[in-house]
């Protein structure tokens, strides 16, 4: 007999386990998620990555929780505690949530701790960096569409904890994007402006300490110069007019350059400018 695993033979006493206990041995093994979801929700209720009933969710109400494949470890916390965040997606989170948030766990002594549901927070495109020699720093981009809109930005997910052990999630924000393309055909910019940024790519670790890396769609002085005096070639869907002062600068027309991102002082120059100041 070929040798099938024991997540197909599982024996009590030499006997091999049969029904529900065979059919949740098989998805513990099929499915890493399982001892994540055991945490906060009943055995009963878990069925791959997903809780059916999560337990004392926010809302009070009957919400599912479906852990997705993005997530990040580290010593997140002042007092070096390991922190894993996990994102996820519920049915009782609205648009203006992104549709669900992250799972934070602790990570202690060998265990797993549930700490707690962050609806709207979600570790996308992130990368830890180390803050000192205690404490780990989780940078993302992030990210928002709403009515054509996309809003994006660098930020730093900061925990902290309570009195009550409660852990909170709060975003400080590096730079900030917007891309309305979707909202007016076209991304607009203000004449009397310098600089604009429309959206944000690929963030990685900078080329100093406490830097970091990203791409930036974006109109410089001249972008907008051009943009404002003779103009980019009128976009062939456009929805609203434009304001006084207003020109457009069209998809395919905005500059992509990679910036460095000073994270103390929050300032952002050209990759190929860093370090010459």
């Amino acid at each position: 007999m070929k040798a099938i695993g024991a997540a197909i033979l599982l024996a009590i006493g030499g006997l091999p386990l049969s029904g529900p206990a065979f059919a949740q041995a098989k998805d513990e093994a099929a499915h890493p998620d399982r001892p994540l979801l055991a945490t906060f929700c009943d055995a009963a209720n878990i069925k791959g990555s997903t809780c059916s009933r999560a337990n004392d969710y926010r809302s009070g109400k009957r919400c599912d929780v479906k852990l997705q494949p993005d997530r990040y470890s580290g010593k997140f916390l002042a007092d070096g505690s390991t922190l894993l965040v996990v994102n996820y997606e519920s049915g009782c989170e609205p648009h203006a949530t992104n549709f669900g948030g992250a799972v934070i766990f602790e990570q202690k002594e060998g265990a797993t701790v549930f700490r707690g549901y962050q609806p709207g927070f979600q570790a996308n495109d992130c990368i830890t960096l180390a803050r000192n020699e205690k404490q780990d720093r989780l940078i993302c981009i992030t990210g928002h569409l709403g009515q054509g809109h996309l809003e994006s930005g660098v930020a730093e997910m900061v925990f902290t904890r309570d009195f009550s052990k409660t852990i909170d999630v709060s975003l400080n924000y590096f730079v900030r994007a917007e891309d309305a393309t979707g909202a007016y055909g076209s991304n607009v910019v203000d004449c009397k402006e310098t600089s604009v940024y429309f959206g944000l790519a690929k963030l990685g670790a900078g080329p100093g300490r406490d830097t970091v890396a990203v791409d930036i769609a974006h109109a410089d002085r001249d972008t907008i110069q051009t943009a404002c005096t003779k103009g980019f070639p009128r976009p062939k869907e456009i929805f609203g007019e434009l304001g006084p002062g207003e020109a457009y600068v069209p998809p395919g027309h905005e500059k992509k350059t990679r910036f460095v991102i000073d994270l103390q002082t929050s300032k952002a120059v050209p990759e190929a400018e860093f370090g010459k100041q």
